[in-house]
């Protein structure tokens, strides 16, 4: 394979990122690092000096963090007449002149094993000692880092971890991830790396206590005197101890006879789930299809469609007679089975890959989309949702979604 050349733009140049894979280097290599206060013309300078001694550039990653610039550099000295002891001197000499620290070294590329790769997002409030709390765990597993990335929004952080499991199982490890971070209170996303790569293009997500934060049921039992009946079995089905759609009728019949005015009160007095409305904004303009799905009722799912300007919103319907709850239901009962089917059609209404579907939820109605999907994230749910998710987010960090997406609003992209 022959090296690769790479040409730098003049405009901008410090903020210019690029990494080649290869996977063979032939000739005489030599590695260099430039470390130094940001300002325009670093690349250049040291390209520069490179091309002019025939040295042709085979690898590079550079980046800034908070203010500081960083390069790593491979080089390939086969057709330079040059010696490296000359070739090094030139560029530290260059980097005195512009202030940075250039440091040069013969480098043979390593035999590298095929690699295992794997995504970790980690998100939670920021505090001293995240890094080595994750990284000490990866260590202890056996598992390698291959890159850190780490963004900042107010006061989440998160941290996104290129991972090489190598011989490991990838069930036990990420296990093993998830309930070891979460331990330490903070919320975990894995996924392969291959997955990772590809853009999620339909989002679904359940409406209670996901995008919405409250269970509406709950907050029609309370106007309707049966409060503790119909937590009772919600929290059963919930848990999964007890069918959806048993559950489901049983507490719908406890509603009859309330007025069809109480649910307007009841959407009125509703608040979305913190950073909701936000997340979903980015990833319209992201280019996502943006689906709720849940096992609620069309008279809250079709305002909501509205109100954040929804692809879709299927929800269960009420039977209203007399302008009064009849505690029945009409149609068919979206439960769980029934929400993975939805999200099919959905998908290959868009023309979508099951491996582009992302589905956010919180109770054991949703295990089957979480499953299904290509990501599936369990948001502030019960163990028996986690167990099957790719990833947990806490009822604080909905907004932490738009990092392990990487969404391209510009709110997300702050850097600290």
């Amino acid at each position: 394979m022959k090296p690769l050349s790479l040409q730098f733009p003049n405009a901008n140049e410090q903020q210019v990122k690029i990494t080649s894979h290869l996977t063979i280097f032939v000739g005489r290599l030599i590695a260099i690092s430039v470390y130094g206060l940001d300002k325009p013309g670093i690349i250049k300078t040291i390209s520069g000096i490179l091309a002019s001694n025939n040295v042709n550039i085979v690898d590079i990653e550079q980046t800034v963090i908070q203010g500081m610039f960083v390069m790593f550099v491979i080089g390939d000295m086969s057709n330079s007449s040059v010696s490296f002891e000359q070739l090094a001197e030139k560029l530290r000499e260059e980097g005195r002149k512009i202030n940075v620290e250039v440091n040069v070294s013969p480098f043979a590329k390593p035999e590298v094993p095929e690699k295992n790769l794997y995504v970790l997002t980690v998100l939670g409030k920021d505090r001293v000692g995240i890094v080595y709390n994750i990284s000490n765990l990866l260590y202890e597993m056996g598992v390698n880092i291959e890159k850190t990335t780490l963004t900042a929004r107010d006061k989440l952080i998160s941290i996104e971890f290129v991972l090489d499991f190598r011989k490991s199982d990838p069930e036990f490890v990420k296990k093993e991830l998830k309930e070891s971070i979460e331990d330490i209170g903070l919320d975990v996303v894995v996924r392969p790396y291959s997955e990772f790569e590809k853009s999620e293009r339909l989002i679904v997500f359940d409406m209670d206590s996901t995008i919405i934060d409250a269970e509406i049921i709950d907050e029609l039992a309370k106007v309707a005197g049966v409060e503790e009946e119909v937590k009772n079995l919600t929290k059963q089905a919930m848990e999964g101890k007890l069918n959806f759609e048993e559950a489901l009728k049983e507490r719908v019949k406890l509603l009859k006879g309330l007025p069809v005015e109480v649910l307007e009160k009841i959407y009125r007095k509703i608040k979305l789930t913190e950073g909701a409305k936000e997340l979903i904004k980015s990833l319209k303009e992201s280019g996502y299809k943006v689906a709720l799905v849940s096992g609620g009722f069309t008279y809250f799912t079709d305002r909501l469609k509205e109100e954040l300007d929804l692809d879709y919103a299927f929800g269960n319907v009420l039977e209203i007679e007399d302008g009064k709850l009849t505690g029945r239901i009409k149609g068919r009962i979206i439960d769980a089975n029934e929400k993975a089917r939805i999200i099919e059609e959905i998908a290959r209404k868009e023309g979508i890959s099951r491996e582009n579907v992302v589905a956010v939820g919180d109770g054991a109605n949703d295990r089957i989309m979480i499953e299904n999907a290509g990501l599936g994230i369990a948001f502030n749910a019960k163990e028996a949702l986690k167990e099957v998710a790719d990833g947990m987010l806490s009822k604080e960090n909905l907004i932490g979604l738009a990092s392990v997406l990487k969404l391209s609003t510009k709110e997300f992209r702050k850097r600290v």
